[in-house]
């Protein structure tokens, strides 16, 4: 009896311990229930009521806590020091969701959208006839985010989203200095849930020749950020170095006296020691033009 009591007893904490609210909750009528925070309650009751012609309420978090506390439910936290509960606009969301996904497979090569959701800030029935849709040119690097559209009368209506979604990704299989080339010696491809990016994650490997900017610990998802075009010419070598002249062409040995990419113009030193320009056309490659 003691064992299935004790059992009991951590259950329960392990249902409300550490809960964090959300800053925003969605609701059908004007009454806000336990049930709408805490959806497993089973005994239902009547938290707040949003007022008559009005369609959300806003309160502070800690009077929130307080609130749960004093009703037996401990534990809660918040990171944000608003809730706000909001009546569920009955408009169709459909065409800002496909928006949405359009947007974010236009930002990743690879990537399985689950499920996406839209909300109005406000309280509307239905969508204007003619809007310009508009999101911020990084939101593609967050979940969740805030679009907007602009009406005819150049009026703005505000809309919270959120989605449901796994990109591919490359990793790092371990740790990687700077100046290494990258490829799949040294990183693996993996599905990731899309959460929140610090940069735009590396899509392709293979479509550039790429090489580390800095020191990359093990297990760090890949970004643009870390990344540049391969030195494709290295201080110091010896490259072929071609000219074309009329209708003639000669190729030469000489020194080059700085790292370089594909299409960067290079100080070379030949034979005679003489220093000439030249654009890089490839590994060990330039050409005088």
């Amino acid at each position: 009896m003691f064992v299935k009591f004790f059992i009991l007893i951590l259950f329960s904490v392990s249902i409300y311990a550490n809960n964090s609210l959300e800053s925003v909750y969605y609701v059908k009528t004007s009454t806000i229930n336990i049930s709408t925070v805490i959806p497993e309650i089973k005994n239902d009751f009547e938290l707040y009521t949003i007022e008559a012609n009005r369609y959300s309420k806003r309160v502070k978090a800690k009077d929130l806590i307080k609130l749960l506390d004093k009703k037996g439910y401990k534990n809660y936290t918040s990171k944000s020091s608003y809730i706000n509960f909001i009546i569920k606009s009955p408009v169709n969301t459909s065409a800002l969701e496909q928006h949405v996904k359009e947007y974010y497979r236009k930002k990743y090569d690879n990537i399985e959208i689950k499920n996406i959701s839209v909300h109005p800030r406000g309280y509307i029935t239905s969508l204007p006839k003619d809007y310009i849709f508009d999101i911020d040119s990084r939101d593609y690097l967050s979940r969740s985010g805030i679009i907007s559209i602009k009406t005819s009368q150049n009026k703005k209506i505000f809309f919270d989203y959120d989605i449901e979604a796994s990109v591919a990704v490359y990793t790092s299989r371990s740790i990687i200095k700077k100046d290494t080339q990258i490829s799949l010696l040294n990183v693996m491809r993996q599905n990731v849930v899309l959460d929140r990016f610090r940069a735009k994650p590396l899509q392709n490997i293979e479509a550039n020749l790429l090489q580390s900017k800095r020191h990359i610990p093990k297990d760090m998802i890949l970004t643009i950020r870390d990344v540049e075009s391969l030195d494709v010419v290295k201080k110091d070598s010896i490259i072929n170095v071609s000219l074309f002249k009329d209708g003639m062409g000669i190729t030469f040995s000489a020194k080059a006296l700085q790292d370089a990419k594909v299409n960067d113009i290079i100080k070379v030193q030949n034979s005679n020691q003489k220093i000439l320009k030249a654009r890089v056309t490839g590994k060990n490659t330039a050409e005088i033009e």
